[in-house]
C-alpha cells in the first residue's frame, strides 16, 4: 500500500504544479479584474466558461476516459500507440466540426446561454470549446505514462500565457469579459499545438481510416458513451447553480458567486491533482483485493486532507474575500464554505468513479449523477429565491453540496456488488464531526472582523489536530508512522543546524586552520 501512495502523491503533485500556478496568479489577479470587470460581465464570462466545458463532454464522446482504461489492458506498445492516434484524430474532428457549426450560429447561441446579443463573446466561447477539450485529451496521452515533467512544463506555459494575454486584453485594452475569456483560451489553444508536436508520435489529425482504429474506436464508445450522459449531468450538477443565479436570480450575485468559486479552488487545486492521478494508479492494479484495500485508505486520507482545508476556509473567509476582491465582490464570502465543502465531496465521488470503471459497469454511473443534479435543482428553487429559504448565493452553494450528497449515497449503492470496498465509516464519522464542530464553534464564538479575530481563527485550527490525535483517530502504526517522520525531520534539523554552526566557526576565524 505503502508504494501505491507514493506514487498517487509523487503524480498528484506534479498535475497540482500546474493548477496551484495557476490558481495561486487567478487569486492574485482578482483585485485587478474585479475593478476592471463588473459584476454582471464576471457572471456573464462564467456562465460562458462553464457552457465550455459542458459542451466538451458531449464533444469527446467519452472517448478520453475510454483511452485512460483501455490504456492498462496490457503493455502492447503498438497498441497503446494506435489507441493514442484514434483517440486524438476523433476527439480533434468532432471539435473542429462543432466549432465551426458553432460560428455560424454564435448570434443566437449567446441570446439562448446569456439573454443577450454577443456574437464576439460567444466566438471567443467556441474558441474555449476547441482548445479546451483538446488540451485535455492531450493532457490525458501526458497522464497515463505519467510524463510529469512534461505535464508541468505544459500547464505552467499555459497559465503564465493566460494571465500575460489577460492582463493585455482586459486592464490595458479594456475588453471585460471578452478578454477573460479570450486570453485564457488563446493561450490552451497555443498549448494544445505545442503538445500535438511533442507527441506527434502519438497524435494523428487525419480521419480513421483502417479496420484496426475502427475496431478500438467502436470499443472505446461502447465504454464511453455510457459516462457521456452521467458526466454530463455531474457537470450539470456543479454548475446549475451558477447558470440558475445568472438566469434567474441577479446577474450581479451571479458574479459574486463566481468570486466565490475561484476562491474555493484552494480546495480544487487538491481535488484536481488527486482526480487527475487517481485513475491511471487505480486502474493499474491487478489484485482486486489490494484495489479495494487502496480505495477505502485514500478515501480516508483524501478526506482528512481536504477537510482540514475546507474548516479552514469556513474560519477564514471573510479575510481572503476582504483581501483579494474589490470591496464591492465581498458578499461573496458567504457562499465560500460551502462551495469549499462541495469540492471536497466531489472528490470522494472519484473515489467511488473507479469502481465503476475498473468494472467496466459505466452505465451505473448516470443514475447517480441524475440523482444529484436532481436534488441540487430541487434545493436551488428551495433555498435561493425569498419566495423560499431566501439564502441568496449561500443557499446555492448548500444546495450543491446537497446534489453532491445524493450522488454519493446513490453511487455506493449501485457499485456495491462490483467491488467490495470496505470504507471506513467510523473513521470517516469521527472526522466530520471533529471538522464541523471546529467550524462552527469557530463561526459562532470568534470575531468576524480584525487582526485579533484573524489571529484567534487561526489558533482555532490547531484544535483540530489536538482532537484527531485525542480521539484516536489515527490508527497505532499511523501515530508510529508519524512519530518516526517527526523525528527524522528534527534529526535533519539538528543536522543542519550543526552544519550551520562550523560553516559560521569557520568564518568568524578564517585564520582557525592554519
Amino acid at each position: 500500500m505503502g508504494a501505491y501512495l507514493k506514487r498517487l502523491l509523487t503524480t498528484g503533485a506534479a498535475y497540482q504544479f500546474g493548477d496551484i500556478l495557476a490558481k495561486a496568479i487567478a487569486l492574485l489577479t482578482i483585485p485587478l479584474y474585479t475593478r476592471y470587470v463588473s459584476r454582471s460581465e464576471y457572471g456573464a464570462a462564467n456562465a460562458l466558461l462553464t457552457a465550455v466545458i459542458l459542451a466538451s463532454i458531449f464533444l469527446r464522446l467519452g472517448v478520453g476516459e475510454a483511452f485512460v482504461r483501455f490504456y492498462f489492458d496490457d503493455d502492447d506498445a503498438e497498441r497503446r500507440g494506435r489507441i493514442a492516434r484514434t483517440t486524438t484524430s476523433t476527439v480533434a474532428w468532432t471539435t473542429t466540426l462543432a466549432s465551426l457549426v458553432a460560428l455560424a450560429l454564435a448570434g443566437p447561441l449567446s441570446r439562448l446561454i446569456l439573454g443577450f446579443d454577443d456574437p464576439i463573446l460567444m466566438d471567443c466561447a467556441i474558441l474555449g470549446l476547441w482548445a479546451f477539450t483538446n488540451l485535455e485529451v492531450a493532457y490525458a496521452q501526458l497522464r497515463v505514462d505519467e510524463r510529469a515533467r512534461t505535464y508541468v512544463r505544459a500547464s505552467a506555459a499555459n497559465v503564465l500565457m493566460t494571465v500575460a494575454f489577460t492582463i493585455l486584453l482586459v486592464v490595458v485594452g479594456g475588453q471585460g469579459a471578452r478578454g477573460l475569456l479570450l486570453g485564457n483560451f488563446a493561450a490552451s489553444a497555443l498549448v494544445v499545438l505545442a503538445l500535438w508536436w511533442v507527441l506527434r508520435e502519438r497524435v494523428s489529425l487525419w480521419p480513421l481510416h483502417n479496420r484496426a482504429q475502427l475496431r478500438d474506436l467502436a470499443a472505446m464508445l461502447r465504454f464511453g458513451l455510457p459516462t457521456v450522459p452521467a458526466d454530463a449531468s455531474m457537470y450539470g450538477l456543479q454548475v446549475a447553480d451558477r447558470l440558475y443565479l445568472f438566469r434567474g436570480f441577479s446577474h450581479a450575485a451571479a458574479g459574486e458567486y463566481s468570486v466565490a468559486v475561484q476562491f474555493a479552488t484552494v480546495v480544487l487545486v487538491l481535488v484536481r491533482g488527486f482526480q487527475y492521478a487517481w485513475p491511471p494508479l487505480a486502474y493499474s492494479i491487478q489484485s482486486d483485493a489490494d484495489a479495494a484495500r487502496l480505495y477505502s485508505l485514500v478515501a480516508t486520507y483524501f478526506a482528512l486532507a481536504t477537510g482540514v482545508m475546507v474548516t479552514a476556509v469556513a474560519l477564514l473567509g471573510r479575510w481572503i474575500v476582504r483581501l483579494l476582491a474589490a470591496p464591492e465582490f465581498f458578499g461573496a464570502y458567504v457562499a465560500l464554505p460551502w462551495l469549499a465543502l462541495a469540492w471536497m465531496l466531489y472528490g470522494l465521488y472519484q473515489v467511488q468513479l473507479v469502481i465503476t470503471g475498473r468494472a467496466r459497469a459505466t452505465a451505473r454511473n448516470l443514475p447517480a449523477a441524475l440523482t444529484g443534479l436532481g436534488a441540487n435543482v430541487a434545493l436551488l428553487f428551495l433555498l435561493v429565491p425569498d419566495s423560499g429559504a431566501g439564502l441568496g448565493i449561500a443557499g446555492a452553494g448548500i444546495a450543491l453540496c446537497g446534489g453532491y450528497l445524493a450522488m454519493l449515497a446513490a453511487m455506493h449503492l449501485l457499485t456495491r456488488g462490483l467491488l467490495e470496498v470496505r470504507f471506513e465509516w467510523r473513521r470517516l464519522a469521527l472526522l466530520a464531526a471533529i471538522l464541523s464542530a471546529v467550524a462552527v464553534s469557530g463561526e459562532l464564538l470568534l470575531p468576524t472582523s480584525g487582526a485579533a479575530g484573524l489571529v484567534l481563527r487561526l489558533a482555532w485550527l490547531a484544535l483540530v489536530p489536538a482532537l484527531l490525535w485525542l480521539t484516536r483517530f489515527f490508527a497505532p502504526h499511523e501515530r508510529e508512522r508519524a512519530r518516526a517522520l517527526a523525528a527524522d525531520a528534527a534529526r535533519r534539523v539538528a543536522s543542519f543546524r550543526g552544519k550551520e554552526g562550523e560553516v559560521a566557526s569557520h568564518v568568524d576565524d578564517p585564520l582557525r586552520d592554519a
